[in-house]
């Protein structure tokens, strides 16, 4: 049976994208980028600290990398805390032995429970970003609207209360949204987001509230995914980030500057037999001639730049 010609009509339907989130192009169109010391690449590390709790709600859904057993799910609850406990000191060595700035997406329930490693961090002068409340405060279709008013007010708010940054950077937890999230974002003083992953570059953000910069940071290289989703081996995963970093470098040189953005969890890399891994991979990237390693917030300044007309 055919399908009732009122079943394609809505207000948004148009030719091409049917929203007006932000204006479709093709990136090899774009306005050429030049970066600090006219590097090719731009490489952005972000390391994602997160709390799961261990009486999870899971809802609408049970995030991906959270509690998988009967509560409580105490094998997984605590390595995930394995990495906030023990991991991301080896990274914070490997990042100083290799000259890596990186940022930190932070659950702000995790900032409130582990004042030392916020104050690490701070210390550091690392730039962190707003990672939502926790892993199992998430951000859904259907939502009401109160509630997530308050959850993201209250997750932003507080993360600049306990570390004393502006914070311009957002990543919901596992990058999902409702359609009222960016508006939100942009009320409570954000800048830029990274949960949309269909650009390798930034690209202008429309809400009803203001303008957001969405952030390229890929999901194909992270960590995690690489690891337990494909189910790659650890060697794989240094293979592909040393072939993005190779092919980036290349396109860099008729096209303009590129971003190499990694987004990497220290409860996965940040274990004894995959840290040496991560060592290699920013080993390679550092010795590359042409690259300029710098946080999300610094390299969203220089894009944001030239930008004008």
């Amino acid at each position: 049976m055919a399908l009732d010609p009122e079943h394609l009509q809505y207000p948004n339907r148009t030719y091409g994208m049917d929203h007006d989130r932000y204006e479709w192009s093709m990136l090899s169109d774009r306005r050429p980028v030049q970066w600090p010391g006219s590097a090719k690449l731009a490489v952005w590390v972000n390391v994602s600290l997160q709390f799961y709790p261990l009486n999870q709600e899971g809802k609408p859904f049970a995030v991906p990398g959270g509690m998988t057993m009967p509560y409580p799910d105490l094998r997984h609850y605590s390595l995930r805390d394995y990495g906030n406990r023990v991991g991301i000191y080896r990274f914070l060595n490997a990042f100083d032995q290799y000259g890596i700035r990186p940022s930190f997406a932070i659950s702000t329930e995790l900032a409130e429970r582990a004042p030392y490693l916020l104050q690490r961090i701070c210390e550091r002068e690392d730039e962190l970003i707003c990672h939502g409340w926790n892993m199992d405060s998430l951000h859904y279709g259907g939502q009401p609207l109160a509630e997530e008013s308050e959850l993201v007010e209250r997750s932003i708010t507080r993360l600049r209360e306990l570390s004393g940054q502006e914070i311009s950077g957002w990543i919901s937890p596992a990058r999902n949204e409702s359609e009222n999230t960016p508006e939100l974002l942009v009320q409570n003083g954000i800048r830029y987001f990274c949960d949309w992953v269909n650009d390798d570059m930034p690209y202008s953000f429309h809400t009803k509230s203001g303008d957001l910069t969405a952030m390229p940071l890929s999901n194909e290289l992270e960590d995690r995914f690489v690891l337990m989703n494909n189910l790659h081996s650890e060697q794989s995963w240094l293979e592909q980030v040393c072939d993005a970093c190779d092919f980036l470098l290349q396109e860099a040189e008729s096209s303009g500057g590129r971003i190499l953005a990694l987004n990497i969890h220290p409860w996965v890399l940040g274990q004894p037999h995959r840290i040496a891994r991560l060592e290699q991979a920013l080993a390679y990237i550092s010795s590359c001639a042409g690259v300029w390693n710098a946080p999300a917030g610094e390299i969203l300044q220089h894009w944001m730049a030239q930008q004008g007309g």
